[in-house]
């Protein structure tokens, strides 16, 4: 059973993080969607870690990993990522990023082509601003008196309705990660993605990309995945029928896909 260790980033920061498989095989990183942790990616453990070294890691301000106070940024996210892997010596690995995460996948895409090898993008965009409303969803967020309010809107926006309306026990686990999410972590979150606009830099990767969409995700709409493949010079594109997070909701499909892809 792996267990979690801790580093420090270049800030200071710490970061959560932990293997599952055998220390031979290729190194997979996975990156968690905004208001989760490394435990959303529990049930691909027992399938992913038979092929794959999986490295999980809690992004800033989530999880095990350190909340600094302000604004993140989308470049401070993949230099942790980049970080780690210097610091655990690792050159190349594949990289599988959901939502918030495939913002980092899309960064390190751009800017560090050479320590990736293959590229996995699920349910994310590479742009959802305007600014205002951004703006607006951080000062609630901090103002509110707890994240109950806001766990409820993330699930009704991660979830098909039928599950929501059985309290799935897959709904409770997000809800209590969410629950567990420091405020100031989301909201510096928030901030990364209000300020990202990869929709121009994403056309010099050279990674073979997979890109994941969910054909009723509100979040990061399917239109949203279909232009990250349009874009990303012959990446491959899977849309699922799934919400947000298609990993769950459609957690053998998922699997089978990403096994493929990484396959070739």
């Amino acid at each position: 059973m792996s267990h979690t260790e801790y580093l420090d980033a270049g800030d200071g920061a710490r970061i959560a993080y932990r293997f599952d498989g055998d220390p031979t095989l290729p190194v997979l990183v996975l990156s968690n969607s905004i208001g989760t942790t490394l435990h959303m990616w529990d049930a691909e453990v027992p399938a992913l870690s038979q092929r794959f070294r999986m490295l999980r890691y809690d992004l800033r301000g989530h999880g095990g990993s350190g909340v600094p106070v302000g604004a993140y940024s989308l470049d401070r996210l993949g230099r942790d990522v980049l970080e780690l892997m210097d610091a655990l010596a690792i050159e190349r690995a594949h990289f599988l990023g959901l939502s918030l995460g495939g913002y980092v996948g899309q960064w390190l895409g751009v800017h560090a082509p050479e320590r990736i090898d293959r590229l996995i993008l699920a349910n994310t965009s590479s742009y959802l601003g305007p600014a205002p409303q951004w703006d607006q969803r951080i000062a609630a967020v901090l103002e509110a008196p707890d994240m109950r309010d806001t766990a409820e809107i993330f699930l009704a926006n991660w979830f098909p309705r039928h599950l929501l309306d059985a309290n799935d026990p897959v709904v409770d686990r997000f809800r209590t990660m969410l629950l567990n999410t420091d405020r100031q972590g989301l909201a510096g979150a928030y901030a990364a993605v209000r300020d990202a606009d990869l929709r121009r830099p994403i056309a010099v990767i050279p990674n073979p990309t997979l890109v994941i969409a969910g054909q009723y995700d509100p979040v990061t709409a399917a239109s949203h995945g279909e232009l990250i493949a349009a874009t990303v010079p012959d990446a491959k594109l899977l849309t699922l029928p799934a919400v947000h997070l298609s990993n769950v909701e459609f957690h053998d499909e998922f699997v089978a896909a990403v096994l493929a892809f990484l396959a070739r």
